[in-house]
């Protein structure tokens, strides 16, 4: 039983670790890369736990603003923050195969799915072991959430990283936080309310994300197509000059 779960635990993280990277199709990233940036995501749910359990202690809120207080700050700001340091401190920000705009979405996702896959095994193995319903809705929702996230956080971190305006870089490094954690805040917060006429919006909310992030991986992948066509023209034009 204990396999059967942890394979459900594990499998969304694989697809959609597989779909991110057959996505970037014109640069790939070293897996060598990818798979540290997905270790240290696994490992930032230590610190996660830990500060997590610390700030709960701070949660003097009843009801809706004590909900209020763990959907968007204990869980969407603690979580999203440790996300975003592992591809900025973890090597990846600053790595010369971070090369284009798609990168960073690349990497926040690798690095979320490295989060959710060991949070996913936590609820689905230990947690809620022989509940198998469990263990399938947060690979329907819950992991998937995670990556788009990740996907605006990456967006925002890749005009970061190419922002000349030093302004303009701060603004759009602040976004790549702030709106995470609003999105995982929302998301969480929703869930957790159990209001009637909040869960009504909850599948248009989903839907909002997937298109909102779908339109801006589909923005990068066609920036990093241009990209890979623009430097494959300079290539072929050096080497018929250099044969002449």
């Amino acid at each position: 039983m204990i396999t059967r779960l942890l394979m459900i635990a594990i499998a969304p993280g694989i697809a959609l670790g597989a779909a991110t990277y057959l996505n970037d199709r014109y640069d790939r990233e070293p897996w060598k890369l990818l798979i540290r940036t997905f270790i240290l995501g696994a490992l930032s749910v230590i610190p996660v736990i830990v500060i997590e359990r610390f700030l709960l202690r701070f949660n003097i809120f009843g009801g809706l603003f004590g909900i209020a207080y763990t959907a968007f700050v204990v869980a969407g700001f603690t979580e999203e923050y440790f996300k975003r340091a592992v591809v900025i401190r973890g090597g990846a920000f600053n790595s010369r195969y971070f090369n284009e705009k798609l990168d960073g979405i690349v990497y926040c996702v690798f690095s979320a799915l490295g989060f959710a896959t060991v949070e996913n095994i936590m609820y689905v193995v230990f947690r809620y072991t022989g509940n198998y319903y469990v263990g399938i809705m947060r690979g329907i929702l819950s992991v998937p959430a995670h990556v788009l996230f990740a996907v605006t956080m990456g967006y925002y971190l890749s005009l970061a990283k190419y922002a000349k305006d030093k302004d303009e870089k701060q603004r759009y490094y602040s976004r790549s936080l702030l709106i995470p954690i609003v999105l995982h805040g929302l998301f969480n917060f929703i869930l957790m309310a159990q209001i009637p006429i909040l869960m009504t919006l909850f599948i248009p909310y989903v839907i909002f994300l997937w298109y909102m992030n779908i339109t801006k991986l589909n923005e990068y992948t066609k920036d990093s197509r241009d990209f890979f066509r623009r430097n494959k023209a300079i290539d072929e034009h050096l080497k018929d000059e250099g044969e002449q």
